[in-house]
This record gives C-alpha cells, sequence and structure tokens, in this order.
C-alpha cells in the first residue's frame, strides 16, 4: 500500500535520508524508532506528504504523489492520510466535536454526515460525555483521543504519528496503544509510527529502525 523507493533528503550540506526504501502493507502497524537526528521525523514527514523528497519516489495507494501538484496532493492527503502528532495540534478555540469534524469539513463533505461520524467515532473512544468541552477542558489522555478520532474522521489509509504517546504518563500511554492495536484488529487501519517507545515498538508488526538517515533494520 505504500511504496517508498530510494528517497533522499538534505537541508543545505545535511544529508538527513540517503536512500530509504520501505514497503508497507494495508492493515500494518510500523514502527520506526533509532537516535535523535537518525532522520525518523523528516521520513516521517515525506510518507505523510508534509514535505517533498530531493529525489526518490513515494507511492501511496498506486498513486505516485511525488508528482502532484500542490492542489491534487492536498486533496490526496485529506483523502488518503490522517495524522497523530505528540501535542495534539487541536485548535483551542473548538469543541471536541469541531475539532474531529475540521478534516472533513475541509473536504467539503456534508456536514450532517460528518458530524454524526463524530460522534460514533468519539463515543467509541469514551468521550461521548467531552463532546462540547473545549481541549482546555480536556485531560491529555481525552485530547490524544480527540487527535486520533480527527485522523480518522476521513477513513484515511494510512494514520502517521509522531512520537503520539510522547506527552502522556504511562498510564495513558498504555491505553493510547492499546487503541492503536484495537483499530488495527478491528478496522484494518494501517499505521506507521515514530516512536521512542520501546513497549509501543516491540508491540508493532514490524520495527524499521533508523541510523544516520538509513534503514539498518
Amino acid at each position: 500500500m505504500i511504496s517508498v523507493k530510494q528517497v533522499t533528503k538534505s537541508y543545505q550540506s545535511l544529508k538527513v535520508l540517503k536512500g530509504i526504501n520501505i514497503e508497507i502493507l494495508r492493515g500494518e502497524l510500523v514502527a520506526i524508532v533509532g537516535a535523535s537526528g537518525a532522520g525518523k521525523t523528516t521520513l516521517l514527514q515525506i510518507m505523510g506528504t508534509l514535505d517533498k523528497p530531493d529525489t526518490g519516489n513515494l507511492l501511496i495507494c498506486n498513486t505516485d504523489v511525488t508528482k502532484l501538484n500542490t492542489k491534487k496532493l492536498a486533496d490526496f492527503r485529506n483523502k488518503h492520510i490522517g495524522f497523530v502528532f505528540q501535542f495534539h495540534q487541536l485548535l483551542p478555540e473548538f469543541t471536541a466535536l469541531e475539532n474531529v469534524c475540521m478534516p472533513a469539513w475541509i473536504g467539503k463533505q456534508s456536514a450532517k454526515a460528518v458530524e454524526k461520524r463524530a460522534i460514533e467515532l468519539l463515543t467509541y473512544f469514551g468521550l461521548s460525555e467531552r463532546l462540547h468541552h473545549k481541549p482546555s477542558a480536556l485531560s491529555g489522555g481525552e485530547q490524544q483521543r480527540v487527535a486520533v478520532a480527527r485522523a480518522l474522521i476521513n477513513n484515511p489509509d494510512v494514520i502517521f504519528a509522531d512520537e503520539p504517546s510522547g506527552n502522556l504518563d504511562s498510564k495513558n500511554a498504555t491505553e493510547l496503544h492499546d487503541l492503536f492495536f484495537k483499530l488495527k484488529d478491528e478496522f484494518k487501519q494501517t499505521f506507521v509510527i515514530v516512536t521512542h517507545n520501546e513497549e509501543l515498538a516491540n508491540r508493532a508488526d514490524r520495527k524499521l529502525i533508523m541510523k544516520d538517515g538509513l534503514i539498518v533494520e
């Protein structure tokens, strides 16, 4: 479902990615680990179409996204990709429900259908009593579950997560990890996760180790 072929990336004279090749299957949960500076986040941003490689190709669902123009790439990202970040990135002025609806509203979907699905997702994640609370009124674990619901609102083919439990205590981190595996098992959701959490990495279907801009294991 995802094919990364000979991807390189440099920032001025610094070579961050030095020829990455990865194949990820639908329904896999893949963890990417490695020391700080290994290139993990840069790789994730390129796979998530937030950045472009200097050379190489990235195919997602048989589409070479490196060949899409800016508008088509934004449309593709909205329809096929979800994101979960370490610090939630929820919009503080909007409620949990509104935050979850946002990607689908941007995609100009039916407002009524979007709200129905958002409520279903938040209820599935145990947040039915928190629909109209703003992020400041939610715990860290609740905020991250809202972020996962937002990532899922458009039924994406893949969710990219960058240190999703890095800002959570151990209990909330474990609950979030359990949620990822539940979504993988029940809905065949594909996850690519950059993490320093060994417990999560060791539970993954595959653990890819990065070192100095390369996949070494």
